[in-house]
C-alpha cells in the first residue's frame, strides 16, 4: 500500500470547542478517508463511529494534547496499525531467518 500520511480520527462521541469546531470524544480509532472502516477493521456505520476528517490521528493521543481533551480510550490496534506504537516507531525485523 502506498504511503498516505497520517490517518484521520473516528470516534464514538463528539464535543464542540470554544471556536465551534466538532472534536472527537469517547473511544478514538484511526480511519483513512475514502474507506468505511477503521484500521483495526471496525465498520464505521455499524459501530456508529463519527468521522473527523479535520483531526489527524496523532492529535488523538493524550501525550500530544491536540484534540485529546475528551478522548477516554485510544484503540491499541489502530495505534499499532498506524505505526504509532508505544515507543513511537514501527516494528522491523533486524535479523530475518534464512
Amino acid at each position: 500500500m502506498a504511503a498516505r500520511g497520517d490517518p484521520s480520527v473516528a470516534a464514538s462521541d463528539e464535543w464542540v470547542d470554544e471556536n465551534g469546531v466538532r472534536m472527537p470524544a469517547g473511544d478514538a480509532h484511526a480511519w483513512w478517508q475514502g474507506t468505511n472502516q477503521t484500521l483495526c477493521g471496525l465498520a464505521l456505520s455499524r459501530s456508529r463511529l463519527r468521522r473527523f476528517a479535520h483531526v489527524p490521528w496523532p492529535d488523538a493521543f493524550p501525550e500530544t494534547g491536540g484534540a485529546a481533551e475528551e478522548i477516554r480510550r485510544v484503540c491499541p490496534k489502530c495505534r499499532a496499525a498506524s505505526g504509532h506504537g508505544r515507543s513511537g516507531r514501527s516494528w522491523t525485523r533486524t535479523d530475518p531467518r534464512p
